[in-house]
């Protein structure tokens, strides 16, 4: 499991056990091989209640955000009783997409969150605050239910809260095996997961030329002048 779902699943505990009598179920899904199952487990014996496996062969090529994001929703459709919020990962760690959620919440015409740090749920009102880390610090949003967020490990630099993650203990992961995981295929969802996206070419960076140093003012201008820069002096 990659550490950002790691959040995510943590998150979802913490809120089931703040909200013993509202929370009914905790369910995780995943889209892969056989062998993503293992990490089904690993969320199973964190805490989640239910796993849900979108089952791909090995040699299928990777889905992209879109194609899992239809997945996502044509699971959540098939929940007889509802679901109010989905709590994932920003990003999978593979290809950095941090699309995921943002698209899914586009596609189930939902409020959505991104980057979390924290969320705190008003049952009563049926919203959510969340706050979130941006680039000038944090905001605090408020947002109706049903909800798409998106959690971050940055918050772990500040000095808020952080969501860390719980290490599953031996009687949890033996408990996980018992824990029910339905395995679906895309054809069950009738999604397509046929990637729309063609890498043409992957090039590296230009190699920076390295550096040197100069013992004073007329060691630079003198250097300045060989590779054609003109200085002038003020």
């Amino acid at each position: 499991m990659n550490p950002f779902d790691e959040i995510a699943v943590e998150e979802a505990v913490r809120l089931r056990e703040r909200l013993k009598d509202t929370v009914k179920s905790i369910k995780v899904v995943t889209i892969g091989p056989p062998k993503a199952s293992e990490t089904l487990r690993t969320a199973l014996a964190m805490g989640a209640d239910a796993g849900i496996h979108v089952e791909v062969s090995e040699s299928a090529p990777a889905p992209e955000p879109l194609g899992v994001a239809k997945a996502l929703r044509a699971v959540i459709q098939r929940e007889k009783e509802g679901v109010d919020l989905v709590i994932m990962g920003k990003q999978a760690i593979d290809d950095d997409a941090g699309q995921t959620g943002q698209i899914l919440a586009g596609l189930m015409d939902w409020a959505q969150a991104t980057f979390a740090s924290k969320v705190e749920v008003d049952v009563g009102k049926k919203q959510a605050n969340v706050t979130r880390e941006i680039d000038g610090g944090l905001q605090e949003l408020q947002c109706r239910l049903p909800l798409v967020v998106t959690t971050d490990l940055r918050c772990r630099r500040l000095l808020v809260r952080c969501t860390e993650p719980r290490y599953a203990s031996l009687p949890n992961i033996m408990k996980a095996k018992k824990k029910p995981i339905e395995k679906l295929t895309p054809a069950d969802l009738q999604v397509d997961l046929t990637p729309r996206l063609e890498t043409i070419k992957v090039a590296e960076p230009p190699k920076r030329l390295g550096g040197g140093k100069v013992e004073n003012v007329d060691q630079l201008i003198a250097k300045l002048k060989e590779a054609g820069i003109t200085a002038v002096a003020l």
